[in-house]
This record gives structure tokens, sequence and C-alpha cells, in this order.
């Protein structure tokens, strides 16, 4: 469980997170969502750890990351794993050097050890016959998958995901939503998701936190988002009329 308190950040006298307190659950996809210049991508960046924040606190657990040292830093961080936008593969590298990449960084165990544990999540995100082959030589689908697998073959804590589905087509992008929830759910891990893709929302969102102008405007999830009466998010989630006709459904078959 990761929870924020009482959030501010600025810069150069701006701000962009004000007052911001909630909390991401165990097991449970959390997902961060707002327009662009609405903070979500400061939020994630200060938890984090790549912003220092200007008042508040943040806890892992039961740890506060303001309150820590260098060395209870270093481990906090070995048990986060992160997806990044664009994936973020080495183009030189195969998929199973850049899976074991992590582990060559941060651990002493045995090449055999690395590959051995490489093979067991490269199974788990259902890609088959790819460990020797270069990202270039793989779908963008796949490329994403063999992110999830890095991200996780630390066995973290938490796990951050930064727009996971950009560049993806509609099936794909459902396909990475629900393994990311299924590996949240089966290793029970605290996951947060940047994300503006409604589809995301819509299927996965177990916890939202809807910000606006660096405020946090709403919280909930996917069942309660179809009832808020709150116009911002309204205005945000249904924004294409595809939208507000599942919306309409939703209403209809729960009046």
């Amino acid at each position: 469980m990761i929870v924020v308190e009482n959030l501010y950040k600025s810069f150069d006298g701006v701000n962009v997170l004000n007052d911001i307190s909630t909390t991401f659950e165990k097991g449970k996809t959390n997902l961060i969502i707002g327009q662009s210049g609405s903070g979500k991508t400061v939020l994630l960046k200060s938890i984090l750890g790549l912003f220092n924040i200007d008042k508040g606190n943040i806890y892992f657990g039961n740890q506060s990351i303001q309150n820590i040292n260098n060395k209870e830093r270093s481990i906090l961080r070995q048990e986060m794993g992160m997806v990044f936008q664009g994936s973020a593969l080495f183009d030189s590298m195969s998929v199973e050097e850049n899976i074991m990449f992590p582990m060559r960084m941060l651990t002493k165990n045995s090449f055999e050890e690395m590959q051995s544990r490489a093979n067991q999540v490269i199974k788990r995100v259902n890609l088959i016959n790819v460990n020797n082959k270069l990202p270039s030589e793989i779908s963008g689908g796949m490329q994403k998958r063999v992110a999830i697998a890095r991200a996780i073959v630390m066995n973290p804590k938490y796990l951050f995901c930064d727009e996971p589905n950009s560049g993806l087509d509609p099936n794909t992008s459902t396909i990475i939503d629900n393994l990311i929830q299924e590996i949240t759910q089966e290793f029970q891990i605290t996951t947060v998701i940047n994300t503006h893709d409604m589809n995301s929302v819509m299927e996965i969102g177990e916890k939202i936190i809807f910000l606006q102008n660096g405020k946090k405007e709403w919280e909930g999830n996917n069942k309660e988002v179809f009832k808020t009466e709150n116009e911002a998010v309204g205005g945000f989630i249904y924004s294409s009329n595809l939208f507000k006709k599942v919306r309409e459904v939703y209403l209809r078959d729960n009046a």
C-alpha cells in the first residue's frame, strides 16, 4: 500500500500539486487520470522519488520516504518495478537480456539463476520463442509484454506504469490491461498506472483518482464513475459519444 498525505509540489513558484491525499491499495490496479497538465505525471514522479516534494508525506507501507536514509532508499527502489510509456527496451539486447538487466545490476545471482527467473516471467506474460529476438523483431504489444516481464522480474512490491497502452491498438491495449491486472492480483502488488486511456478506466479501474489543475477532484472505482455527478469527471471521461452511450446503458440497466 502507498499512502499520499497532503502533498504539495511547485516549480518556479507555480503550484502543480495542491494538497493531494489518497491511498493506492495493495492487490488493486490504481489509476491516475486527468487532462494534460493536470499534474498526474508530476504525482507519479513524486511518488517514485524523482521529484522532491515541497510539503506532505508519501508512505510505502509504514515507511515514509521523507525520513529514510540512502541505504533504505536503495532497498525501496529494488522493490519497485516500472513500465515506461515507450517500453524503453535496449535495442541492442535480446528479449532475454533486457529482462535479465535488473538482476545483473542489482543482484549477485549466477547467470543460470538469472536466466531461469527470466524464463519464468517470459512464460508468465505469455511470450513464446522470443528469448533471442531483438525488440525491433517483435510487435509493439510483445515489446510491452517484455517491459512488464522486466518490471516484475525482481518480484516487486510496487509496480508503476506510465501510459502502458501508448501506441497500441484497442485490442492489444485491452490484453495489456488485463495482464497487468492479473499480475497485480496474483502477486498482490500495489500497482499505480498513469493513463489517459478511458478503456483502461472502464476495464481495470479498481481505484481511480482524477486530477484537475493539480487538485484531486474525485476518487472512486470504475463502477462508481458511471454514477458520479461530478461535472469535471463527467466532462473528461464522457467527452466521446461512445462513452456517453456506455454510461446511459449502465445507468438504465442498474436503475
